[in-house]
């Protein structure tokens, strides 16, 4: 009977520490609601995050934390059915007006119509760099895993470990790129029917609302910044990095650059750097430089 109670304070110690270790990083931890008037909640003891959309207002969040470079996962499952005239953002901003941002943006659509994964990439104001998806899966179906890759090197949209879209550092060529500017994480959840869907012919059907995205397992590899510096340090920026610093330095091999190639030929819908008519004068430096 000693031994046996004398285990319970070891068991109980272990219980809590496990506990200590689950909540290390959930959504009370690392981000607050912005706006929405109760549209935002948190479930589930921090590991679910739900955004809802009703004619009245929609809903947002944002990190507590700023970065500067980061590998940053969320998992995501989108509005099901008639999401049309729905925008669903998650991003990495700045503020200023010579903002950095790195968007990932799902367009709603009608019933039974892919949704469209819209990404672009501001640096010091200037964006225009769209590109346009849709998904081989159905995103309202369950949970898939978005993700930026932003280190001094390149930018890389990923889902599901898929890289879609990689920006390249080519400031040698003029061209400005995202590497001073600390940024948060935001993500909201509103209507955009004026321009979402179709180009804003299909508008947004009220008698469907509430519309509800949800969001957990969000994991941050990533150089947290903080009063006026960054958690890997000045002078060796790969030293300190939160979880692991190898994504400091890295790059797509060459399956993940086929893999690459595979989504852009078979499910890009619109790329900036194909668009001649949009840039009578010539296409952005960044599309006619050969990779």
């Amino acid at each position: 009977m000693a031994s046996s109670t004398s285990s319970v304070p070891v068991i109980a110690t272990i219980f809590l520490a496990s506990l200590i270790a689950a909540s290390t990083a959930n959504f009370y931890q690392d981000f607050d609601i912005t706006w929405g008037d109760g549209r935002a909640k948190i479930l589930n003891n921090g590991d679910l995050l739900t955004l809802s959309l009703d004619k009245a207002s929609g809903s947002g969040f944002q990190s507590k934390k700023e970065y500067l470079f980061g590998n940053l996962d969320i998992q995501l499952k989108l509005i099901p059915g008639n999401s049309a005239g729905t925008v669903t953002s998650y991003y990495l901003s700045s503020k200023g007006s010579t903002w950095d941002e790195i968007d990932f943006e799902f367009l709603g659509n009608l019933t039974g119509e892919p949704y469209i994964l819209h990404t672009n990439v501001f640096s010091q104001g200037k964006g225009n760099r769209e590109q346009q998806f849709y998904l081989w899966f159905d995103p309202t179906a369950d949970f898939h895993t978005y993700s930026i890759l932003w280190n001094p090197q390149r930018i890389v949209f990923s889902v599901d470990g898929t890289p879609i879209r990689e920006f390249r550092n080519l400031e040698s060529a003029g061209v400005p790129f995202p590497k001073s500017q600390a940024m948060r994480i935001y993500s909201s959840l509103w209507n955009a029917d004026d321009w979402a869907t179709q180009g804003g012919r299909v508008k947004t059907d009220w008698s469907k609302a509430p519309f509800t995205a949800s969001y957990r397992n969000f994991r941050a590899r990533a150089c947290i910044w903080s009063t006026g510096s960054s958690s890997c340090g000045s002078n060796s920026p790969s030293s300190s990095a939160s979880g692991g610093d190898a994504w400091l330095t890295e790059e797509l091999d060459s399956k993940e650059q086929n893999r690459m190639k595979w989504v852009q030929k078979n499910y890009m819908i619109y790329n900036y750097c194909t668009d001649i008519k949009r840039f009578p004068q010539g296409l952005p430096a960044e599309c006619t430089i050969s990779s």
